[in-house]
């Protein structure tokens, strides 16, 4: 089934903070899964307490990402005690297991501070989660994983690392368990949440700098060409106002689609406090290969049909 995908994709109808998502295929429910960070919109506390302390929240979709329903959140098991934070999963499929790497926070700051890790779980279901412990990745503060199957074999890891200017970082593993550090990938300014993938017989990379995202481009997943913005200016649609942050790609023949969220309330005048300041909803847009460069059209309706994956 095929259609025009709504504006907004989805809404989280218990926090209204879905951020930072992935789309991955459910093998077992064969539906497609919208895993991402259920902030705490309405949390009490001071500063930006209310991004801290959440869940991992999935929204299913049965019809090829057309339209979505709000599951619940992951129960991921966690070795520490207390109420922690769970960010910005990945999840791959390899070998007949999920393997998942989220950020994670201990307890809930008020402040953009404190140890934050990558952790590896996982799964044959996306159920039950089996966890195998944080990275050395050479940091106490790296967030927003990012990995993809190298051409030569292995697997590479991009990751934003917040000791070392808040830019991308990467690492490489031979079986997606044991991690070298591969040191800085991209470093052209501080951002977040990078993600990789291939679209057109060229890789690409984009990045969130809270001003939409930054495009760069590969021959070899080694050397970056920086080639601008999108998502920087706001879409039509609704909810779709402001710039698109945190995004994950799904490439299905000579489209890809971008996943991304938005803070279509905020403005440079409103209150922190303020729920429409802190809420957030999840869009969806094409990108295609053009003369050579990334484009996205906001505006453009997605008849969203995604396939099942192998």
């Amino acid at each position: 089934m095929t259609g025009a995908a709504s504006g907004p994709l989805f809404r989280d109808p218990v926090h209204d903070g879905a951020a930072d998502p992935v789309a991955v295929w459910n093998r077992q429910a064969r539906e497609w899964w919208l895993v991402y960070t259920s902030r705490r919109v309405t949390a009490p506390g001071p500063g930006v307490a209310w991004v801290h302390g959440t869940h991992l929240g999935v929204a299913a979709s049965g019809d090829g990402g057309r339209t979505w329903t709000y599951r619940g959140t992951l129960d991921v098991p966690d070795p520490e005690w207390g109420h922690n934070t769970f960010w910005a999963p990945e999840i791959i499929w390899h070998d007949g297991l999920y393997h998942m790497y989220v950020s994670w926070i201990r307890g809930v700051p008020d402040a953009w501070t404190g140890l934050a890790e990558i952790r590896h779980y996982t799964s044959s279901d996306l159920l039950v989660w089996t966890y195998h412990g944080a990275l050395d990745l050479n940091s106490d503060r790296v967030i927003d994983a990012c990995v993809l199957p190298l051409p030569g074999g292995g697997f590479r890891m991009w990751f934003k690392d917040e000791t070392h200017g808040s830019v991308t970082y990467a690492a490489d593993s031979p079986d997606l368990y044991q991690w070298r550090p591969a040191g800085p990938a991209v470093t052209h300014r501080p951002h977040e949440g990078p993600n990789v993938f291939e679209l057109g017989g060229t890789h690409w990379m984009i990045v969130d700098e809270w001003r939409g995202q930054g495009v760069l481009r590969s021959d070899d997943l080694e050397r970056w060409e920086y080639q601008g913005l999108i998502l920087d200016t706001p879409g039509s649609r609704p909810d779709d106002g402001g710039f698109g942050y945190h995004a994950d790609v799904v490439v299905q023949g000579e489209t890809a689609y971008v996943f991304y969220f938005t803070h279509p309330d905020r403005t440079p005048e409103s209150d922190e406090a303020d729920y429409a300041h802190r809420r957030s909803s999840l869009q969806v847009a094409a990108l295609r290969v053009t003369a050579g460069r990334l484009t996205c059209d906001r505006d453009e309706p997605v008849e969203l049909g995604l396939a099942p994956e192998s």
